[in-house]
């Protein structure tokens, strides 16, 4: 089976790149923006969320060792 492959000229390629350039549907500045705030909005929640189980879990581990060691 021998296929040959067509070679692409560097101008030929660049003239496909933009043809397909011009077929995508780019977002609007404030769908961007609102999306980039809900982003942002999420890392601030998550980090919240596992330092407040990280001090929780610390607090535990603490105390459980404090009680193992007063036997």
């Amino acid at each position: 089976m021998n296929i040959e492959k067509k070679k692409t000229t560097p101008a030929l390629f660049v003239r496909q790149v933009r043809q397909e350039l011009q077929k995508v549907t780019w977002p609007q500045r404030r769908d961007t923006l609102i999306s980039s705030a809900i982003v942002i909005l999420l890392i601030i929640l998550f980090s919240l969320f596992f330092l407040l189980t990280d001090q929780i879990w610390s607090f535990s581990i603490r105390k459980i060792i404090e009680i193992g060691s007063g036997f």
